[in-house]
């Protein structure tokens, strides 16, 4: 297997639509501009992360950041959440994140391809980097996959679900109901 670096993302020729390029492990992944519901999904967690991060002010919320792990490792998760005191420490002068932020939430799209790439693939570079927790967000089925950092890695710890209120350790006082994260099943025109 061909195994490609950020330099070799460089060369390629900046795309003239909403591809999105991401290496795990020298393994190019390609991913196009997800659909509305995915979209409305990550706008709604940036709006309830970012009311409690005003509050708060204890960080940063970032849209579709990118994090250079290393130099076969970067990618572009869908909101991250970084403290104003690890900011500094993983900010490149390029204006990338160059070390985990203590919070990244990806919302699937649909596909076994996507799946495995952030329930698999994501999740163990995610632990190896140092994310503190992990939300994964699933609009279909309406539920919020958390994994948080226990014994050196990310381990689930519950899936909630409409009913439920998605709450951190991590982020104190933060809570938001599970069901205001997703659009609306049935919109009206």
């Amino acid at each position: 297997m061909l195994r490609l670096t950020v330099k070799d993302l460089e060369l390629f020729p900046d795309p003239i639509d909403d591809t999105r390029y991401e290496l795990i492990g020298g393994e190019l992944h390609v991913s196009k501009q997800p659909d509305w519901e995915h979209q409305q999904t990550c706008a709604e967690l940036t709006f309830e992360l970012g009311a409690w991060n005003r509050a708060s002010g204890a960080g940063r919320i970032l849209i579709a950041p990118g994090i250079i792990f290393g130099p076969d490792e970067a990618v572009a998760p869908d909101v991250v959440w970084v403290s104003n005191e690890r900011f500094p420490r993983v900010v490149g002068d390029d204006g990338k994140l160059h070390g985990g932020p203590e919070l990244v939430v990806e919302v699937l799209s649909p596909g076994s391809k996507n799946e495995s790439r952030d329930l698999d693939l994501k999740l163990d570079l995610y632990s190896r980097y140092g994310v503190a927790e992990y939300w994964v967000a699933d609009w279909r089925d309406r539920t919020v996959r958390v994994y948080r950092r226990q014994n050196a890695q990310l381990t689930r710890v519950s899936t909630l679900t409409a009913e439920d209120t998605l709450a951190s350790p991590l982020l104190p006082g933060f809570a938001a109901p599970v069901v205001r994260l997703f659009p609306d099943p049935s919109p009206t025109p």
